[in-house]
Order: C-alpha cells, then structure tokens, then sequence
C-alpha cells in the first residue's frame, strides 16, 4: 500500500509515476481526506514524479459487487481523482471479488456502474475493470453498461496465466483499455514468458498511449534492483513520449 514516501523510492529508481491506493477499510480509505490528498501531492512535487492513477485494491476484500460500502468508495474515488490530478481508477476484482462464473455478481456490477457512471462521465474519470475474465467478457460488461467511463484495466500477466492469448485480446479490445499492468509469473522481463515486444507492437495497432505500471510478482535483487531492472527493460521496448 503507497504512502508518500514511495515518490522518494520511484525518483530513485527513475519511475516517471506512482499509481496510488485509495486505501483500507482499516483506516477508511484516508485518500477521500484533503490533508491525506495534500501529502501525496506535495510528494509528487518535491520529487517530480506523477500520481499516475488511482487504485482501489480493497474490492479485493470488500467486493464491489455485494458490498454497499464498495460502491461508496467507487462513487467517491471520483472526486480523489479530481483532486489527485488522475483519470483512472483501478477497480479490482480478485479475492472475494472475483467475477468468474458469478452471473448475480457481474449483474450487480453492471447496475453499480450503470449508477456511477454519469458522474464519472462529467468528471472525466475512468474506472478500468481489472479480473481475471476474458476479453469477451469485459466487453460484454462494457455494452451492457454502456458508458465510455468503464473500460478494462488490462494485466498482461494475469491474462496470459489464465491462458487468454493477450496480444489478441489487447488488438480485440483495444480503445477499451485504459491502463496496463507489466507483469511476468515466468520471471524477470524479458526472460519470462511475456514477449513484450509483441505487446507494444499490440499497443501499438490500437493506438495506445498511456501509463504502464510496473507490478513484479518477485524481486529477487530486492525492490529498488529489481524495480530498476524492469524499468530500464521496459524503457528499451517502450521509450517515453513516443
């Protein structure tokens, strides 16, 4: 979970941005606070690195498909986002909040978001769905809330281990995406089973200009080394304002 002081760690790595946690249930997703907001940002600025996008990884535990309190947290995320200075929230859906073969749940989202969206819409705000479906199936959750304010959050890794062909699904949804995550089970960048250079060649087909978050799954030369590491990878596949 971020706290300020990753901008410090992210500068030192060489990162050009944080995607930050809107928080816990534990301490009430303190981001909604201003003087909580107001520490993130002067961080962001003493350091020079940007809140890239917001995330609300506690839907993990607190589902936002039968929770009430989810739905408050999603709905308010909009205003953290207005203040933060971001466009996307990460809305996550694993754990207790997993969509796989849940019909009621994937309903229940569909007429939470149907709901959300209109604010989100006027806001400029974009929640991209991050599960463990197929590309059909966030886009069938797509067309049935039918905003331009829902979009998929899409993790290479977790598409590819549930064995989707990602290359595909990122050229089948394409200016649906919002955000990606870099991720390998295999191993390090580059020496894992993700061909990245395929990716940005699928990013590349859909026009897709925007934020990559780097999220290892391990770090065997401890966090700083290795985030380093994936970051001069990625920055030898995908070179900043290309």
């Amino acid at each position: 979970m971020a706290d300020p002081g990753s901008f410090e760690v992210a500068k030192r790595i060489g990162l050009d941005g944080v995607q930050v946690s809107m928080g816990t249930v534990k301490d009430d997703m303190s981001l909604r606070k201003p003087e909580v907001q107001k520490a993130f940002l002067d961080a962001a600025k003493k350091q020079k690195v940007e809140p890239a996008s917001l995330a609300i990884g506690e839907l993990n535990n607190i589902p936002y498909k039968s929770d009430p309190r989810a739905e408050q947290w999603v709905c308010d995320s909009i205003d953290v986002c207005k203040a933060m200075g971001v466009k996307v929230v990460l809305l996550a859906f694993f754990g207790k909040g997993d969509l796989q073969n849940d019909k009621k749940g994937s309903d229940t989202v569909v007429e939470r978001l149907r709901r959300v969206a209109p604010k989100a819409e006027k806001a400029g705000v974009v929640f991209g769905l991050e599960t463990l479906l197929s590309a059909e199936q966030h886009m069938d959750i797509i067309n049935r809330v039918g905003s331009p304010a829902v979009q998929v959050y899409y993790d290479v890794g977790n598409s590819h281990k549930k064995g989707y062909d990602i290359y595909k699904e990122i050229r089948f949804l394409g200016k649906h995406i919002c955000e990606f995550h870099a991720k390998d089970y295999d191993g390090p960048f580059g020496k894992g089973t993700i061909d990245f250079k395929e990716v940005r060649r699928a990013m590349d087909d859909v026009g897709y200009r925007g934020w990559i978050q780097i999220e290892p799954v391990e770090m065997p030369l401890g966090l700083e080394n290795s985030c380093r590491y994936d970051t001069e990878y990625l920055r030898s596949i995908f070179p900043p304002k290309v």
